[in-house]
Parts: C-alpha cells; structure tokens; sequence
C-alpha cells in the first residue's frame, strides 16, 4: 500500500519555515512583505480562494491588500489599479483572481503585471525564465508545490522519468519544463501526454513520478501505473457522491483506491496538491520583498 503524501502536513511544515522567514525580514531590515489580491466580480470559488489567501497573510505576518471591484468594473479601470500596485513600494506581489468576467482580457492584465511583483508566475517573463531555468523567476504555484511534494519524496531525482498528464499553462506545460532543468530540484526525463496521445498507458506505465492533471476523474487506473511510482494527483473534480448522489464528492484524475496498492506514495484529494498551492504562494511573496530589495 502506498504511502500517503500529505499536503497539509507538507504544507504546515513550509509555513514554519515562511513564518521564520518573514519574522527575520522585520527584525533585520525592517521588511513587512505585503501581498495586493484583485477580485473583480463575485464568483463564490474566487471569494473562498480569496478569503483562503487573507487568512494565510495574516498567519504568516504578510500584509495584504484586498481590492474587491464590482462586476462591471472596465478593463481600463483594472488596468489602472494594476499600474498603481506595480508603483506601490508596499505590495511586493500582485495576484488578480482568475477568471475574470468575460469583457475583461485576461492576458492583456496579466501582462501589464510587473514581472518582479507577478507571484502567480503567470507573466511571460516568468514563464520564459523558467524554461530557459533561470532560477530567479516566480513559479505558478500549484506546480511549485508540486516540485516541493517530489523532492520531499524522492531522494534522486537525477535520470527519473517523470510522466505529466495535461499540458495547461498552470500546470502541465510548467511541471514539465520545471522538472527538465538540470539542478539537483529536477534533472528528471520528461514525458506529456495529452489529448491526442493515442496509447496514455503506453507511458503512464513508464513513469517513476507521474504527475496528472487532466481534469477528469478516472483518467488513471490502476493497470496505467508502474510498481512502485510516485503518483501526484492535481485532478479536482466534484462528483455525485456513491453513497448519498444528492450530494458531491470531491476526487482526483487517478483512481486513488486502486493505484495507492501499487505506487510506492501517493497524493489524496482532497488534502494532497490543494494545501500546498496558497503556500508556494506565500513562499513567492516573501522571495518578491527579497528580490525587490536586493535591487533597491
């Protein structure tokens, strides 16, 4: 059976060491790092995703700055706000919850984020530092938590071959070229499967460390799965619940029961990828205030 990677556990232990971290930065230097949260319009899983972020910066000593704008608000009036946080000396990262509503382009403000505040990892800049490796970068969180649950998980990493599922912008495409650099947090040999991989089990089956994040529930069975690997699962879907179908049930793209007899650890869902995303989050907070500074 399987041993489970927990993500809270993980998660916890990463906030001590942030927690220390930004104590140090008051005390030393006198440094508060403050993160800006933009939410426009009022969709419920962004105002949870938000509320989850606050409470994070408080827990941790990390100032925040909350922007609530209604709906209707315009592209050029968010923009605007967007121009006054790159400016302001206080806030070191800027996240503006996605999705926007629809009259709203969302690359045009994620590119107007200036790249040293953009701690989603999401601007361009970001995005070509870390497939050229350049290790002074913000990693889009969710796969920088990822990165933290494999090396926690696997002495060496050196020459393994690691299998993404899925080839999103958040999360395929960054695990792969993460976990392709050469550094002792990587080196790995990288697969991607997608939706116009014929034969997925063909290289699942391959797979020291599988990674999936497909988006669909069942995506990986058990005969999909070498003895032995280290399976993360980043699938969260919400099905009607096997025992009471008026009611969800959160799971995974991997069928947990049946592939935890035979990877060597595993990732539930949920408590598995999910806790460790806000942290990374935090983590690229604390770096932004770092990297602003040293420049200054």
């Amino acid at each position: 059976m399987a041993r489970i990677i927990d993500g809270k556990a993980l998660a916890a232990e990463i906030r001590t060491d942030i927690k220390d971290e930004v104590d140090m930065l008051k005390e030393d230097k006198g440094l508060a790092p403050g993160l800006a949260v933009v939410l426009v319009g009022n969709d419920p899983a962004s105002e949870v995703y938000v509320r989850m972020k606050k409470k994070g910066c408080d827990e941790m000593g990390i100032v925040s700055f909350e922007h609530k704008l209604s709906e209707d608000t315009t592209e050029e009036d968010l923009l605007k706000l967007v121009d006054s946080l790159n400016k302001d000396k206080k806030v070191n990262g800027i996240l503006v919850q996605l999705p926007l509503p629809l009259h709203i382009d969302e690359e045009k403000v994620i590119n107007r984020i200036d790249p040293i505040k953009d701690v989603d990892g999401f601007h361009p800049t970001n995005v070509g530092k870390i497939v050229i490796g350049d290790e002074n970068c913000f990693y889009p969180c969710t796969p920088y938590g990822v990165q933290e649950m494999i090396v926690r998980n696997v002495e060496d990493l050196k020459g393994k071959h690691l299998v993404v599922v899925g080839r999103s912008n958040i999360v395929g495409k960054p695990v792969a070229n993460m976990m392709i650099q050469k550094s002792e947090r990587a080196n790995c040999i990288v697969t991607v499967c997608h939706t116009a991989t014929k034969d997925i089990g063909y290289y699942t089956s391959q797979a020291d460390i599988l990674v999936v994040a497909a988006g669909r529930p069942g995506t990986i069975t058990a005969d999909m799965v070498k003895e032995g690997a280290v399976v993360i699962d980043v699938g969260t879907n919400r099905i009607p619940h096997p025992d009471d179908p008026e009611k969800m049930k959160l799971v995974g793209d991997v069928d947990f029961e049946a592939v935890s007899k035979k990877a060597s650890a595993i990732t539930p869902v949920p408590g598995g990828v999910g806790p460790m995303t806000i942290t990374m989050l935090l983590a690229n907070t604390v770096k932004a205030c770092r990297i602003q500074n040293d420049e200054e």
